[in-house]
């Protein structure tokens, strides 16, 4: 709980400082390296995260469904706390019982009887949204290893989704917890790797359409990025329309 207390506050204290910075205009201030950096995640995607996400892709439905259930399920740990923060009262109580109906009746998650009660799943958020609803701007635009795209607010926002995410805090490392020891790092990294699989598998044929139809890959993913983060951050309200549409 104290070590939860001190990330807690350590966020807060970067979320204050924040502002002080001008983040107005997003800047792609890093682009020879953003651009090395692309160029071996597409490599590494191309050797790796494809052909497995094409292997996936075979599993029976039911199964692949069950996953994607099971990892959406996780997501809210980080979810539910920013659409309180975000004052999106009405969605953090709507999700709260989904998570609550889902991770009981739904054996943790890997079935989705809320849905079939009627309550449905808002869209994602997170740390770096809730920077976004609170005026921060994206700041630069940066390209990270494996991980992909992402600017310096979302940067500061992934800090936040793993070190304030209870699902990390009761897996990674040796910390003890209300009920003995942790479920052990192997959980959180095997989730986190199921959850970018299914994504990957749902989005083979996207992701390939926009490779053939991009003059320049890297300019079209960045573009799709920042306007995808805006299209979240706003909830919809944006004047560009949501070209990530096409993406599961």
């Amino acid at each position: 709980m104290k070590k939860f207390l001190g990330a807690l506050l350590l966020i807060t204290s970067v979320i204050t400082l924040i502002p002080t910075v001008s983040f107005s205009k997003t800047e792609d201030c890093f682009e020879p390296v953003n651009r090395a950096i692309f160029s071996f995640n597409i490599g590494l995607d191309k050797v790796i995260f494809k052909p497995v996400a094409k292997g996936y892709s075979y599993l029976p439905d039911p199964l692949k469904t069950g996953v994607k259930n099971a990892t959406n399920n996780v997501s809210y740990f980080v979810q539910i706390p920013n659409q309180f923060l975000q004052g999106k009262y009405k969605q953090g109580i709507n999700d709260t019982g989904r998570f609550i109906i889902n991770t009981t009746i739904g054996i943790l998650g890997i079935f989705d009887p809320a849905s079939k009660l009627g309550i449905k799943k808002n869209e994602n958020e997170d740390y770096g949204q809730t920077l976004g609803t609170w005026g921060v701007g994206h700041g630069c635009y940066v390209m990270l290893p494996v991980l992909g795209p992402a600017t310096l607010r979302d940067g500061v926002g992934k800090i936040g989704n793993a070190i304030l995410d209870p699902f990390y805090l009761s897996t990674v490392g040796e910390r003890k917890m209300l009920l003995g020891n942790n479920l052990g790092d192997g959980t959180y990294w095997g989730e986190t790797a199921l959850d970018k699989t299914n994504w990957r598998a749902e989005n083979l044929n996207a992701l390939d359409n926009l490779e053939k139809n991009s003059v320049d890959l890297y300019a079209s993913v960045r573009s799709l990025y920042l306007q995808r983060r805006d299209y979240l951050t706003n909830d919809g309200n944006s004047s560009d329309e949501d070209q990530w549409k096409d993406f599961k």
